[in-house]
């Protein structure tokens, strides 16, 4: 009897034990990353994939392979427009997601590619501590989700046959904006919208379904978008186009890792700014070289040019945001102290 007894309390012990099994190597550190860009080494490609390995390799480091990351490019690991929601769930570890992609789910989230509301790297590097930052950080956190490193990209237009420079362009134009606000803008300017995904551009713009792409100076490279595009208006002088693409990681993964762990990652994700800031400054350089290598027309925007699009961006997506809920709105008027 005393020998049954113990069976069925091993059997127990064991089948209760089991399923500790996953959280138990989570906790040890093996934390997937997933993006949606082109994949390459720590050193050649896409900076955003660059960024992703830099940091695993900086927590493997600074946490002496306690921490280890595996980056998923292409979105190898699961679709584009699930990552946000997988973060949320904790069915995903960490992300570099460009947040408006997240604006059907939290539409806050939309701010993160607000037409003309960040006309510079500086402006969006204010972000980070000043109040909308603290809002923005807040927000995320409430929804599940840490925001490991803030990454600004400007961006431009990359057009099939006529250039896409001031509003006036845009009228008949089937364009890709990248934003729910910024598809606003463009409708307001006479434009007719495409809504998808970057990585989804290329073969838009071949078949003839899509005219001009809105997206980030790297994505421009990257998709090699300057094979079908005749014109691209860069992100190097003025831009109105502005993408917050931040590395994100779940809150309920986050919070089950010691202290000593979460300093790591935190700190390995700030020091991931500069590198991306100086990347995305570089790529915009970069783009436009690219560009005109491939015989496009290469365009910049001048100030009162950047003014016309922001002056439609103001009535129409701004003011469309700020009356959305209460967060929206404060977010909105926080952003505006940074202008």
């Amino acid at each position: 009897m005393d020998n049954n007894r113990r069976k069925i309390l091993w059997a127990g012990a064991a089948a209760t034990m089991a399923p500790l099994a996953p959280m138990a190597w989570a906790q040890a550190g093996s934390l997937k990353i997933s993006h949606q860009f082109p994949g390459g080494t720590l050193t050649e490609g896409d900076f955003r994939d660059r960024l992703c390995r830099r940091f695993a390799a900086d927590i493997e480091k600074q946490s002496n392979g306690a921490l280890k990351g595996v980056v998923y490019p292409g979105s190898s690991l699961m679709k584009t427009n699930s990552q946000f929601s997988a973060l949320r769930k904790g069915a995903l570890d960490i992300g570099l997601v460009p947040l408006s992609y997240a604006g059907g789910e939290v539409p806050e989230t939309n701010i993160g590619l607000m037409p003309a509301l960040v006309p510079s790297y500086e402006v969006g590097a204010a972000w980070k501590t000043g109040e909308v930052g603290k809002l923005l950080t807040k927000m995320l956190d409430d929804k599940g989700i840490i925001v490991l490193s803030w990454i600004w990209q400007a961006g431009g237009v990359a057009s099939r046959a006529a250039p896409l420079v001031a509003p006036e362009d845009a009228k008949g134009q089937k364009v890709r904006g990248g934003s729910r606000e910024m598809d606003m803008m463009l409708k307001a300017a006479g434009a007719s919208v495409i809504s998808l995904p970057s990585n989804e551009i290329y073969a838009a713009m071949q078949t003839g379904a899509m005219d001009a792409a809105m997206t980030s100076s790297t994505s421009f490279i990257s998709f090699k978008l300057e094979e079908i595009a005749k014109n691209l208006t860069t992100g190097r002088n003025k831009a109105y186009w502005f993408m917050f693409e931040p590395l994100l990681m779940s809150k309920d993964i986050f919070a089950r890792l010691p202290k000593a762990q979460q300093d790591i990652i935190m700190a390995a994700g700030a020091a991931q700014e500069k590198f991306a800031t100086d990347a995305a400054r570089a790529d915009d350089k970069i783009a436009a070289d690219v560009y005109t290598k491939a015989g496009a027309k290469v365009f910049d925007l001048d100030e009162p040019t950047m003014r016309k699009w922001q002056a439609i961006a103001r009535d129409t997506a701004w003011k469309d945001y700020a009356a959305h809920n209460d967060s929206c709105k404060a977010l909105m008027a926080a952003a505006q102290k940074l202008l």
